[in-house]
């Protein structure tokens, strides 16, 4: 079955040895607790291990090249050998693309070992290196030391205690989705009643149930058919609207149970997993599927089940969103085949660019995370004036912010579908955009996200899924995992202080083309 990652990339410096700043002496190496036990487990797991490394003192004369190799050497007498070193001679004057915060040494790394960024894991001691591994479309995991930085530690998009901790989390990642008792079946009922963006990143999941059985029928919510079906591996769908699941319910209705009991029926379903967000119980489902007849049911829940669930799972915290669904989808014996790298794709849409526009989306699925419309309209200006085209997108009932936002200096577009904003995306430079549907449909297409992300929800668990990406706004604001819809703090200011500078920064580093004074006077 398809694994997680195919590499682990480490940092060295303050990560798999104590940092001793220009060390060119290969007898004060000293490794960081724990590292070689940590190292010698990822690697009877069979992953590949590789070295990413800033070493700005040989551009400084501070070592010889001769002094550095002698002190990698004596690293990997110490840990072990390491499948590739990516090692950026220079200092920050240099303007390499393969100084870290940069990515080109997890690209390079990954090219070495005949894999892809994001087939990558990166473990690193300070921000630079997650900022670099989420700029290549690499997982990361940060391992603070007394010298990480606060904001760091909170950016961190998954943080470990120590190296140990981080060897921990990778394997239990890799196991959450690995069936250990794979098994086929029949017709499998899929369950994901929620926004365009909770059906996107169940995709994989639902690839796997393809994978191991006849048929999928999906049964979704209205806010979802949109991005259902776009997703590969679903046969069927069932649109309705579940009372117990929907953001703004109906009453709870006897008749509407029992006409959606009868479609499921019709539907010759022989068993179900149920996909649920964190704040949704699968029991009331449960229940209603067991009426409806269908023999095994699996599902996360933290409540007692009963005999209402056959495989009731659980999954620790901070895993992202497709990796929990893919847990739940292995619970119940369905896992990815080895071919199918796992990340988030839709129907008939590929990535066409970089293109010559960068995409703006304004709007989210709730106010919390959208970044307030002054702030989005300067962001637009920076860009125009920095030689970016800029097309502004509207959802529905979108129109009149997208409006205010584009200015006089982009143009406005109105996808009439998810499908047309798809092909739209997989053809730009770049998305900027918050934590709504329109980054995860970036993701599955492939195309680079600027986020600005409220930290009201977990970046590690919502983020854009092994797509470059950089994450913009404050990461410890005291909105801070609230899960708010609404923003508690008077200005909104996780977001409202993002400098249109930086973005135009970020958009620049993601690759994005800036068109020439002809282009631009066209």
């Amino acid at each position: 079955m398809s694994r997680l990652y195919d590499a682990v990339l480490f940092d060295r410096d303050g990560t798999l040895i104590v940092d001793v700043p220009y060390n060119g002496d290969p007898g004060r190496v000293t490794p960081m607790p724990g590292a070689r036990a940590a190292l010698d487990r990822l690697r009877a797991a069979g992953l590949r291990l590789g070295v990413v490394t800033n070493q700005s003192g040989l551009a400084r004369g501070h070592f010889t090249a001769g002094e550095l190799t002698a002190v990698n050497r004596r690293v990997e007498e110490l840990l072990g050998s390491f499948d590739t070193w990516q090692i950026c001679p220079h200092d920050d004057t240099a303007g390499c693309d393969c100084r870290k915060p940069r990515p080109g040494l997890i690209e390079a790394a990954a090219r070495a070992l005949g894999t892809t960024p994001e087939r990558c894991l990166v473990v690193g001691d300070i921000g630079r290196d997650m900022t670099a591994a989420l700029a290549a479309g690499a997982a990361g995991i940060l391992v603070p030391t007394p010298v990480t930085l606060p904001d760091e530690v909170a950016a961190g998009p998954t943080v470990a205690a120590d190296l140990t901790a981080a060897a921990d989390l990778i394997l239990r990642r890799e196991a959450l989705v690995r069936p250990v008792a794979p098994r086929t079946a029949g017709t499998v009922l899929a369950v994901r009643s929620d926004s365009a963006g909770d059906v996107l990143v169940t995709g994989p999941a639902i690839r796997a149930l393809a994978h191991h059985s006849e048929r999928v029928v999906l049964l979704c919510g209205p806010r979802g058919r949109a991005a259902a079906e776009l997703l590969p591996g679903v046969d069927e769908l069932i649109e309705w609207r579940l009372p117990w699941i929907d953001p703004q319910p109906d009453p709870v209705d006897a008749a509407d149970l029992a006409a959606l009991t009868e479609r499921i029926r019709a539907a010759r379903v022989d068993e179900a997993v149920v996909f649920t967000s964190y704040h949704q119980s699968a029991l009331p489902l449960a229940l209603l599927l067991r009426t409806a007849g269908v023999g095994r049911i699996t599902a996360i829940s933290e409540d007692y089940p009963g005999s209402l669930l056959d495989v009731r799972h659980r999954v620790p915290d901070g895993i992202p969103e497709p990796e929990r669904a893919r847990s739940v989808a292995a619970a119940a014996g369905f896992g990815l085949p080895d071919s199918d790298p796992g990340g988030l794709r839709v129907r008939d849409v590929r990535r066409r660019g970089p293109g010559d526009y960068v995409v703006v989306h304004p709007g989210a699925s709730v106010e919390a995370r959208s970044c307030p419309p002054e702030t989005m309209r300067e962001i637009v200006r920076t860009l125009a004036a920095g030689g970016h085209r800029v097309l502004v997108t509207a959802g529905p009932g979108e129109e009149p912010l997208a409006s205010y936002v584009k200015s006089s200096v982009a143009d406005l577009i109105e996808p009439t579908s998810l499908t047309e904003l798809a092909h739209l995306l997989a053809g730009a430079s770049c998305l900027v955009v918050g934590n709504t549907g329109p980054a995860h449909l970036a993701a599955a297409v492939g195309t680079p996200v600027v986020s600005l992300f409220a930290p009201t929800v977990p970046y590690a668990q919502w983020g854009p899924y092994r797509v470059p990406a950089i994450r913009l706004g404050q990461p410890g604001a005291v909105c801070r995992d609230t899960r708010a819809t609404t923003c508690p703090v008077a200005g909104h200011p996780c977001l409202s202080t993002v400098d249109p500078a930086e973005v135009l920064e970020a958009v620049t580093r993601l690759g994005a083309k800036v068109r020439s004074p002809r282009e631009v006077a066209a």
